[in-house]
């Protein structure tokens, strides 16, 4: 660079969809900010798409598209690469390449990354080069970089989150109006809070990937989303909202990340996605429409909440123009940010050792000592009840038990008893209960 030339760093755009094509429109409309802030011009080198005539919510300049991603993130003049891809392939291969041609990434893929992160993250250490991914839970919400670095000099104990817009959606609107879950997902795809296709986020496996992260760096040790337990909500009804509502709370899909003493006396991760009764007064049951929200408990600094739309094109592309400043600025400095933490090495506990609670509905025959054998059934595989309801009618009658904190093996197996009883004509509805006393 010539004395008195202006530093300028080349971006490369993986993507133009719904978060490239607003990463695009924001590097372009804010172009004279982002150069006072990172001490350098960002200039777009290059936007790699699919299709050349593609419908785009951004016009993008015909000289910069391409379809060629691979010779994009290996050209020279290129210094940071942003994929918005998503999925597994051809992200990881572009992503790897980037970084094999001394580019560092930012990177909005969860499922990439609580699929093979590791991968990701040997090669940025490799390369040594930084690879950034806020965009990946939460989208605007800054969670992570808190994680990674705002408490990095405590100990967190706790992560727990509404990290899935369109079933927080769903669930909101089976809590407020009495609809069902058909309903409710037709309502939220007819808003635009749900694809077409709505597997990945009813089923749970988006809220999963991202509580792989989250796990990943609040206790420094590698968690896949093969190691999430995992439910969706497709089964839970009106019936199981009101429920709730009877006790006081709601139903919410929650991820859930925590430290847990193992059988060896250790610690282990546990780490699961699931539908769960919390009460109206913990602070995620506010959490309305498709907005997100993350619980954090630690040792020193206690309760944090961070709050925020978890979803969408401009948020999703805020969370990657931040991380974009950030390594442009240790690019011009010579330097790299944290790279991956995972030297506690804790291994990941299994569902049927972690601890939960169980909020169950039972029609049962109205008959003396039908509440005496079901609490025998509780007590015979080790758990306690805290609280029963029982409402009867004619020659039956509807049983309502929640347990104390036990293993979710004994609970499950508990539930199973229940459902052999002869008094017990069905067990209508399981439900784990979460933030409240154990």
């Amino acid at each position: 660079m010539k004395e008195g030339e202006k530093a300028r760093l080349k971006v490369a755009v993986l993507g133009c969809g719904s978060v490239g094509s607003q990463v695009v429109r924001l590097l372009t409309e804010q172009a004279d900010d982002l150069e006072a802030r990172v001490g350098a011009r960002l200039e777009l080198a290059g936007v790699a798409v699919r299709r050349l005539d593609a419908a785009r919510e951004v016009q993008v300049p015909a000289g910069l598209l391409t379809t060629d991603a691979t010779g994009l993130v290996a050209r020279e003049d290129v210094d940071l690469v942003i994929e918005t891809i998503g999925g597994i392939e051809p992200a990881r291969s572009l992503i790897l390449s980037a970084f094999e041609n001394g580019k560092s990434v930012v990177s909005a893929n969860k499922a990439l990354i609580a699929e093979d992160g590791a991968t990701l993250f040997e090669a940025a250490a490799k390369a040594e080069r930084d690879f950034y991914y806020e965009a990946a839970v939460a989208a605007a919400i800054p969670i992570l970089r808190p994680l990674r670095e705002s408490l990095a000099g405590d100990r967190v104990t706790r992560v727990l989150g509404i990290v899935n817009g369109t079933t927080n959606f769903i669930l909101d609107k089976m809590d407020t109006s009495g609809a069902g879950f058909s309903d409710a997902l037709e309502e939220a795809q007819e808003l635009g809070f749900a694809e077409a296709d709505p597997t990945a986020d009813v089923e749970g496996f988006d809220a999963a990937a991202k509580a792989a992260i989250l796990a990943s760096l609040a206790f420094h040790s590698r968690v896949t989303a093969a190691d999430v337990h995992r439910e969706g909500i497709t089964d839970v009804t009106a019936a199981d909202v009101a429920s709730a509502r009877e006790m006081d709370a709601v139903v919410k899909l929650l991820a859930i990340a925590e430290l847990r003493p193992g059988p060896d006396g250790g610690e282990q991760v546990a780490v699961r996605v699931h539908p769960a009764m919390i009460p109206r007064s913990h602070p995620l049951a506010s959490v309305r429409g498709a907005y997100n929200a993350v619980f954090v408990e630690s040792e020193a600094a206690g309760q944090l909440m961070f709050y925020g739309p978890g979803a969408g094109g401009s948020p999703t592309a805020s969370a990657v123009l931040g991380d974009l400043v950030t390594v442009a600025r240790n690019r011009l400095a010579d330097t790299r940010g944290a790279g991956e933490s995972a030297y506690a090495e804790r291994p990941v506990m299994s569902m049927g050792e972690t601890r939960t609670r169980y909020h169950v509905s039972l029609d049962v025959d109205d008959v003396a000592g039908v509440l005496a054998s079901v609490a025998t059934a509780f007590a015979d595989h080790g758990v306690s009840i805290q609280t029963v309801r029982q409402e009867g009618r004619d020659d039956d009658a509807q049983l309502v038990v929640v347990s104390h904190a036990a293993t979710d093996a004994a609970l499950s197996a508990t539930v199973e008893r229940l459902r052999t009883m002869e008094t017990v004509r069905e067990v209508t509805s399981v439900m784990r209960v979460e933030g409240g006393d154990e």
